[in-house]
């Protein structure tokens, strides 16, 4: 079946005269002829049906439908650009696309990466952020690593670690004190998680409080948001520590109370069914959960 779609070039030349609104600029930028670009854009507009800019002695300006577009076309032409990167870099080589919550990766993953890579060099791991479930058949990830119930239709979850967040904040914040009680703390800014909305809720009831504000206060959606927001004294987050070792090293956050949130959620690496025999992904899944039961022996 053929499909509905437009020339390459036709939509290349719509993308930086968009980009610039100028014909000029654009044929400059893919030395090409003005009179080029005119025509491709032309074209577009005659298979699309649509008026895509509007033509003036001063030139061009997008008109609303061609606005809209020219976002939808740069989206699929960045995309078709990584896609060619990524087959251009494997050459044959074996690669997991890995799609991972944000701040595991860059402060507890990417760390101890090198091991793996040092134990399969044939494997290329690619890391990409997500913060929640998505469908494998929609994209191109061959796994993912996230926080939850492990509950994801279609796929293999192995456990790795739980959360376990503790109060922490700035040593400004925390003063002369070796820590602060939960009634302190409830009189505290409570720096809010976007993905935990509840966190601070059972953490005070955890400890028998009720807070009435304990959902209240500025939301970040990323750990190392709220690490940053802590650092600079604009109030106190629930954090695991093994996300901010070196923030806790270097004392930029100390822990303001050792009583940590215990949940039933976890960290999870979570592998496609269709991909589960895969050799490269059986290595990195045995290396990954080796990895988190040392780190958990090791706590």
């Amino acid at each position: 079946m053929r499909r509905k779609i437009p020339s390459t070039t036709a939509l290349i030349s719509f993308e930086a005269a968009a980009r610039h609104e100028s014909f000029t600029k654009a044929a400059q930028e893919l030395s090409l002829t003005q009179g080029a670009i005119c025509r491709q854009i032309a074209s577009l507009e005659e298979f699309l049906g649509v008026e895509l800019f509007r033509r003036s002695r001063r030139g061009v300006k997008l008109t609303e439908a061609g606005l809209s577009y020219s976002r939808r076309v740069a989206t699929q032409l960045d995309a078709v650009e990584r896609d060619t990167l990524s087959v251009m870099g494997q050459q044959g080589a074996n690669v997991i696309e890995l799609a991972v919550v944000p701040t595991f990766g860059t402060q507890w993953l990417l760390p101890r990466l090198k091991d793996f890579q040092q134990r399969h060099p044939e494997v290329t791991v690619n890391l990409t952020n997500r913060t929640r479930p998505f469908l494998f058949a929609d994209t191109v990830f061959d796994a993912a690593i996230y926080f939850g119930d492990a509950d994801w239709s279609g796929t293999e979850s192995h456990r790795l670690m739980g959360e376990n967040p503790m109060p922490v904040c700035s040593p400004t914040l925390l003063g002369k004190k070796t820590n602060l009680t939960p009634a302190e703390i409830a009189e505290l800014p409570l720096l809010q998680q976007t993905t935990r909305p509840y966190a601070w809720r059972q953490w005070f009831n955890s400890q028998n409080l009720n807070i009435p504000r304990d959902m209240t206060g500025p939301r970040y959606e990323l750990f190392s948001m709220l690490a940053q927001a802590a650092m600079h004294d604009m109030g106190i987050a629930l954090i695991p520590p093994f996300l901010i070792q070196r923030e806790l090293a270097e004392k930029r956050l100390v822990i303001a109370n050792a009583q940590a949130l215990s949940s039933i959620k976890a960290y999870y690496l979570m592998i496609p069914e269709r991909k589960v025999e895969s050799a490269s992904l059986k290595a990195f899944r045995d290396w990954l959960v080796n990895q988190a039961q040392s780190y958990s022996l090791e706590g």
